[in-house]
């Protein structure tokens, strides 16, 4: 958990080190956070924190310890727990607050007032959540070490004092963090974009059980990310964790409530059959934190394998976002060599000019496009950046989810994951995050293998329960499943719910039922939060009917479980001997090692999500970076036409690192030259390529099919002059003809 706040120049800031402790129980996590505090000033003072977490977290936890005292928060009515927190400092009392953004899920703001001088004071906070699965079967974990300036639209945007934020090796709090994993099934691997400690293993009769630790000497300037792998990635589970005994019988949080995981892994004839039609959307962010020859040019190469991947017989469109948006086409347009050409030469002529991150108009011009008949809308979202509006955002999608699929790309270190997943998840589609030094091409050419390939749909879940024991489902229906995505689905079960012991049989489930004493309620945590989520998207819906109850349920829910929500927060008042501070109260914001400038503006201002305007240390100049040579594979790729051949030319020859006249003059007489050409590009992506497979295959498909259609009488001959011609070996039937 890593914040983003202000800080005027040379005044001491009262945060001293955070510690976080990850546990992680097979695909869920709990992550618990000592935040310390201490005023060194001469005046009592109000540290104001603004930090990212999870879009999907559940806050179940918050205390705060103030010398010997410990002081557990309460969760009440989010205008309430303000009041009592202003009510307490104007009263010269202690006094802790933690609340929820009304308009994203995944910030919040911690405020500690009336910190006497002198005195420290420690802020544990709680959270449990899911762990996203990445394209290798990863389940990945990420501490956001950055929270981006939140871009909202201007009609959002009030004055406020220009703050100056603090450079990145001057933030003068610490990190520590470990993490312990525990799961029924085997840990094949960790892996983390950080140093780690040599792992720890603490297996047990039944857990397999890792402990890992970053090394000394970690700067936390990125997000500290861990990937787990685990053996038998693709066994659906069932998870029945026990109620709370002190809770009433009836309730939520007093029943037992059973979290199913479902994680297919389709059979390859499903896998190898690809659609011929769609109308593919794609959204490209050309905000001006996009203004990165790394992240242009990542964008630009990637949407290039994307058209040319796409099936001749569909339909696309490009469109870009920032202040205002564009499009290259009024209207999607069929899937052809014109069209194709038109479109890459846009994309080449794209920069991020755009401004700010604003995406809800952009989406609501695609969504009142009419839908081609017989062409499934799929629509992919590029992003960088945050929105001021993510819960709007979300609600757009999803009131749209019945017309399309949406696939959502989160780039760079401090893309939003409330944004990100929320996409996906409304939208029926997947979600990917690129951080680091990934490469976006595989996670994007993954998507486009789901968009084209077909989807598990019609799903029902029947539950086969003990007389006397009855199910509330408190997830969403899982409307389809495809290979690659997981699906969690949270029920309530009420009444006598024996102890089964864990087995598999034909068609059923394997049952891990926890009887022993549960500490942390991790599952009904995330049921709960999951059941909270629905029902403020349901009460923010603009066409639905408004339900004066919902805000009502909601609060009840988050009371009940301990859970945050956007209408509750967690407060904590602390009284002390009865003898009010005494001074004048110093507002400090707390800074955090987020980058602050905009490469290729002059002013490098921006806007925060609170409407502060952002200006950074000094006259800095963005350096001058020149844009990297193009990748032979994306040289070769840009060649390709739409139907799926190459044209014997000097640039075919050159991508494959041979002269005109070496490539003319072993041509077999009797095979004409798009046929030639277009083997030899196949020969050289199985010979030299196959390392990046993934990001070429349904290209090479498409050039496989057009081969098949030649009917040409002399492949054979082709493959091995091809061979001779490029010095390689290839499988021998790598065309399947």
């Amino acid at each position: 958990m890593f914040i983003i706040g202000f800080l005027f120049v040379s005044r001491s800031v009262p945060l001293k080190s955070i510690e976080v402790e990850l546990e992680v129980r097979d695909h869920v996590a709990t992550v618990v956070s000592t935040l310390t505090y201490e005023n060194k000033e001469d005046k009592p003072v109000e540290a104001v924190f603004v930090f990212p977490l999870p879009g999907d977290a559940a806050v179940c936890h918050f205390s705060a310890k103030i010398g010997q005292t410990q002081i557990v928060a309460e969760v009440k009515e989010k205008q309430q727990a303000r009041e009592e927190y202003d009510d307490a400092l104007s009263s010269g009392q202690q006094a802790f607050l933690l609340e929820e953004s009304e308009q994203s899920p995944d910030i919040f703001t911690l405020s500690v007032g009336s910190l006497p001088p002198g005195e420290s004071a420690s802020i544990k906070l709680e959270y449990v959540t899911e762990l996203a699965v990445q394209a290798d079967d990863g389940l990945r974990f990420c501490l956001p070490a950055v929270l981006n300036p939140r871009c909202q639209p201007q009609e959002h945007d009030p004055s406020g004092s220009e703050l100056w934020v603090e450079a990145a090796s001057l933030v003068p709090y610490s990190l520590s963090f470990s993490a312990r994993v525990s799961s029924p099934r085997p840990v094949s691997k960790v892996e983390s974009n950080c140093s780690l400690d040599p792992l720890q293993h603490l297996n047990t009769d039944v857990f397999c059980e890792l402990q890992a630790k970053l090394a000394a000497g970690h700067k936390f300037d990125r997000g500290v990310e861990l990937l787990i792998y685990y053996k038998d990635a693709h066994q659906p589970t069932a998870v029945v964790e026990a109620g709370q005994t002190t809770a009433k019988t009836g309730t939520l949080m007093g029943d037992p409530v059973v979290m199913l995981s479902l994680y297919p892994e389709f059979p390859q004839s499903v896998m190898s059959s690809v659609a011929s039609c769609g109308e593919f959307v794609f959204l490209l962010d050309r905000s001006g934190s996009m203004d990165c020859p790394t992240d242009d040019s990542m964008q630009e190469d990637t949407l290039l394998l994307l058209l040319k991947s796409l099936p001749m017989g569909c339909y696309f469109n490009i469109y870009s976002f920032g202040d205002t948006y564009e499009y290259i086409f009024p209207k999607s347009v069929e899937y052809c060599e014109k069209t194709l050409e038109e479109a890459v030469k846009k994309v080449e002529e794209m920069a991020a000019d755009l401004g700010g991150t604003e995406i809800l108009d952009s989406l609501k011009h695609i969504y009142s496009q009419p839908c081609i008949p017989n062409q499934p809308r799929q629509l992919f979202v590029f992003t960088d950046g945050e929105v001021f509006n993510t819960k709007e955002v979300i609600n757009l999608v999803k009131t749209n989810s019945g017309s399309h699929r949406c696939f959502s790309f989160g780039i760079g270190e401090g893309a939003s994951s409330a944004l990100i997943n929320g996409l996906a998840k409304e939208g029926g589609g997947h979600a990917q995050f690129i951080t680091g030094t990934d490469r976006m091409q595989p996670k994007v050419m993954q998507s486009l293998r789901f968009a084209l390939q077909p989807a598990v749909e019609d799903i029902s879940v029947t539950w086969d329960l003990p007389k006397g024991v009855s199910v509330t489902v408190l997830s969403p229906p899982i409307t389809a499943v495809f290979q690659g995505q997981r699906s969690l689905l949270y029920a309530q079960l009420t009444g006598q719910v024996g102890a089964a012991p864990s087995h598999k049989t034909e068609g059923k489930l394997r049952l891990y039922l926890l009887l022993a004493p549960i500490f942390r309620l991790t599952v009904h945590r995330l049921g709960a939060r999951t059941l909270i989520r629905s029902l403020e998207m349901e009460e923010k819906d603009d066409e639905a009917p408004q339900d004066e109850g919902v805000k009502e349920r909601v609060v009840e829910l988050s009371v009940q479980s301990g859970v945050s929500s956007s209408y509750t927060a967690f407060i904590v008042v602390h009284k002390g001997n009865g003898k009010p501070i005494e001074g004048p109260l110093v507002r400090r914001n707390i800074p955090t090692s987020s980058e602050c400038i905009f490469p290729g503006t002059n002013d490098k201002k921006g806007t925060y999500v609170d409407g502060s305007p952002l200006a950074c240390l000094g006259n800095v100049e963005a350096p001058t970076i020149k844009k990297p040579p193009r990748d032979p594979l994306l040289q070769l790729v840009s060649l390709q036409k739409a139907s799926g051949y190459w044209l014997l030319n000097p640039a075919l020859a050159a991508a494959l690192g041979k002269t005109s006249e070496e490539v003319d003059k072993t041509k077999p007489p009797a095979v004409n030259q798009e046929m030639w050409a277009t083997i030899l590009a196949l020969i050289w992506l199985h010979a030299f390529k196959m390392d990046a497979k993934e990001e070429w295959e349904l290209l090479a498909m498409k050039a496989v099919s057009w081969l098949h259609a030649q009917n040409a009488p002399c492949v054979a001959e082709c493959v091995e002059a091809g061979k001779a011609l490029l010095g390689c070996e290839v499988q021998k039937d790598f065309l399947g003809l």
